[in-house]
């Protein structure tokens, strides 16, 4: 085996450890054992468990970015939220272990790469298409930011549950986030005031 093929393997391996047992339970023995190979060689390639996890982890962030990206290609914004949701739950169902990765609790030391930062991302891209939308029905543009944050949590927030229990099917879960989200946008008040808090009427 080549020194790449080898780095490859002990990637692969890592993943599927860190997708098992999270961070601080896989142990450098351990991803050596399952690559049939001596401690030092883990050591050779990545400097330890924490290079090797930041690796797996920046290939996990870069997979899913691109697939989120490459499927935002529609024009019209309800059909750009259901690109999302399914570009999501694809991912999710294709990359199993790696979104287990991206979802665990990461290390102290990794301030970046982990699964809130991915999500800032994906909403960043969400909120310039927001505020153009915002602009064209006279509301607010600052508050893109807001929206693009809540609608990329709620589709996160079901896409961790729906990991686990995998029904109803991945395109009616799209479904019904896109319903949720397009019928709450289409007739979103220009100025929201809670009913439940005295004066704020």
């Amino acid at each position: 085996m080549s020194s790449a093929q080898r780095r490859e393997q002990l990637i692969l391996i890592g993943r599927q450890l860190f997708a098992e047992k999270g961070f601080d339970a896989t142990s450098v023995e351990e991803v050596a054992a399952r690559a049939k190979v001596s401690k030092p060689v883990v050591y050779e390639h990545f400097g330890g468990k924490e290079g090797l996890y930041a690796v797996v982890v920046d290939r996990e962030v870069r997979a899913l970015l691109h697939q989120i990206a490459t499927a935002l290609t529609a024009g019209h914004p309800h059909e750009l939220l259901e690109q999302a949701a399914l570009a999501l739950l694809d991912y999710i169902e294709g990359e199993t272990d790696g979104f287990r990765v991206l979802v665990r609790e990461s290390p102290v030391m990794s301030a970046t790469g982990n699964f809130s930062s991915v999500l800032n991302d994906i909403a960043h891209q969400v909120e310039h298409i927001l505020g153009a939308e915002f602009k064209t029905r006279g509301y607010d543009p600052k508050l893109a930011e807001l929206y693009a944050q809540a609608l990329v949590g709620m589709v996160a927030l079901t896409g961790r549950w729906w990991l686990e229990v995998r029904k109803p099917r991945k395109e009616t879960v799209a479904a019904h986030l896109v319903n949720l989200a397009w019928n709450g946008l289409s007739h979103l008040e220009a100025k929201p005031r809670l009913v439940t808090r005295r004066g704020s009427r």
